[in-house]
């Protein structure tokens, strides 16, 4: 693990923002910030539903670019192009099996007091740590 680059302060706003979202959105909307949900209607087009989700998708994209130009991070991605489509579409499967994601169960569910939510988040931090551990120790990608 990398301490040198560890920033309390950036996560800490970074989970108060996203915080502060969810709970508007349901304030405001009634709907739970639940980031695959949301994408994944804008692919049902459903009239009368798209430009709330449109938008939510454009302002996670527009926030993250705006961050990059005011305080640029240096990432670095160790992966070809397959392994990055097939860890894609394996996300995409597993929110669809999860019925969410770590920020709809995750945040808001939890936030909730969902049991279901609670479960789903164990069973995703689960699933990440026995991955990351097959891939960096046992097949030593």
């Amino acid at each position: 693990m990398d301490i040198e680059n560890f920033t309390p302060a950036s996560a800490l706003i970074g989970g108060a923002l996203i915080g502060l979202s969810a709970t508007l959105l349901l304030w405001l909307t009634g709907r739970i910030a639940g980031v695959s949900g949301i994408a994944g209607g804008l692919l049902a087009r459903r009239p009368g539903d798209m430009a709330w989700r449109a938008m939510f998708v454009v302002g996670l994209l527009a926030g993250a670019g705006l961050y990059g130009l005011v305080a640029p991070v240096p990432i670095e991605i160790d992966a070809s192009w397959p392994v990055l489509v097939a860890g894609g579409l394996l996300v995409g499967f597993g929110t669809q099996l999860g019925r969410g994601c770590t920020s709809g169960h995750g945040v808001c569910g939890i936030a909730r007091l969902s049991p279901r939510s609670t479960i789903a988040t164990l069973v995703f931090m689960a699933s990440a740590v026995a991955t990351m551990f097959l891939v960096r120790h046992v097949i030593g990608a």
